[in-house]
């Protein structure tokens, strides 16, 4: 290859780069502007209730924006993709690099570079200020359902009548067909009248089974004025008015969660025989979350050679949403089938990749 072939080259990866990237921006700003103004609307019909105010609507919306980046990334990848590419192939650029010997795939390498730079950003917002943003947002709700209940650093914390309890983590597990939250790591504090400590439990577990919380692996210290005495009982019924259903509102739903956190609560449950598929689910779509990206908008790439070469801006924004649309709804039902018949998680999120990229691939080969 001689240094004019190799400089023509770099022109058109920053030609087609740029013009992606800025239309990929673009796409990104306006989706996670009209989701933020929409979940704000719908956080106002709400102010009054329980001292929700409008500055608590703001919050809410403010510290999920991290999160909705993440979620939309996708399709503003898909749409940018099918405005800057169309826009070249209406203006005869994408012609004239055909001609220059180009194909649509090397063109196709071209737009996706940029794509996957900005991924790597997004990947770090999904895994930190994303999680910690839902976080922020459980502990503002449950503080204004109950005055009882919060979320903190060490866990979360509900005060019973005269006792304080205190749960590092919480979990979800599957319990014919339904989804039950457990305790982790949880410690009982039983104050008397006066503020002073008279009992302390903790349990490694804490499960809701009919009126009853049931504790499990329970240490129990006694304090009294001839000190201090300690009982170990492999479980224990906890009378608690402490609410599994408000439990269940403070979780951070799974697929919210960082893969980190994700991981930990999987191999928690497999260490206790349990099936994991609440979280081993969105941990696989976590995983393949880049490279469905990519998938999503090779897969549209080939309609800026052709069906959309003509059409204008308005065109390719309806195509590109139809076919967000169509990838987001088959693949949640790919994934749904292969959790029902019991296929490996990895290769139900893997499989609707595998076939758009041989869908993309032939569609690639017809237009050389």
């Amino acid at each position: 290859m001689n240094p004019t072939t190799r400089l023509w080259i770099k022109r058109v990866d920053l030609l087609v780069g740029l013009t992606v990237l800025g239309w990929v921006l673009i796409a990104w700003f306006i989706l996670v502007g009209l989701d933020s103004v929409l979940q704000f609307l719908r956080q106002l019909r709400f102010v009054g209730q329980n001292g929700f105010t409008v500055s608590n609507a703001a919050y809410y919306v403010s510290v999920t924006i991290p999160r909705r980046m993440y979620e939309m990334y996708g399709s503003a990848a898909l749409i940018g993709s099918l405005l800057g590419l169309g826009g070249l192939a209406s203006t005869g650029e994408l012609t004239a690099l055909r001609a220059a010997g180009l194909s649509p795939l090397r063109i196709a390498i071209s737009a996706t570079w940029v794509v996957t730079v900005l991924m790597v950003g997004v990947v770090i917002i999904g895994e930190t200020i994303g999680p910690w943003g839902d976080q922020q947002d459980r502990a503002m709700q449950l503080r204004l359902r109950t005055g009882a209940i919060g979320l903190g650093q060490s866990g979360l914390w509900a005060r019973d009548g005269d006792r304080i309890i205190n749960a590092a983590r919480t979990v979800l597990r599957g319990i014919d067909g339904h989804a039950r939250v457990q305790l982790l790591d949880v410690k009982v504090f039983t104050m008397t009248t006066d503020g002073e400590l008279s009992r302390f439990d903790h349990a490694d577990t804490a499960e809701h089974v009919g009126n009853l919380w049931i504790l499990g692996q329970v240490r129990s210290s006694f304090i009294d004025k001839d000190g201090v005495h300690s009982t170990l009982r492999a479980n224990d019924r906890w009378q608690s008015q402490l609410d599994p259903n408000v439990l269940e509102k403070s979780m951070i739903q799974p697929q919210y969660l960082s893969t980190r956190d994700q991981l930990r609560n999987i191999r928690y449950l497999e260490r206790n025989h349990e099936n994991p598929v609440a979280y081993t689910t969105p941990f696989w779509g976590r995983i393949l979350y880049p490279l469905n990206t990519l998938v999503l908008m090779l897969s549209a790439i080939p309609f800026a050679f052709g069906a959309l070469r003509s059409g204008g801006a308005g065109r390719r924004v309806f195509m590109g949403m139809l076919l967000a649309l169509i990838w987001h709804f088959g693949q949640q039902v790919i994934v749904n089938f292969g959790v029902v018949y019991g296929a490996p998680p990895l290769l139900a999120n893997l499989l609707p990749a595998i076939l758009t990229i041989l869908l993309a691939l032939l569609y690639f080969r017809q237009l050389t």
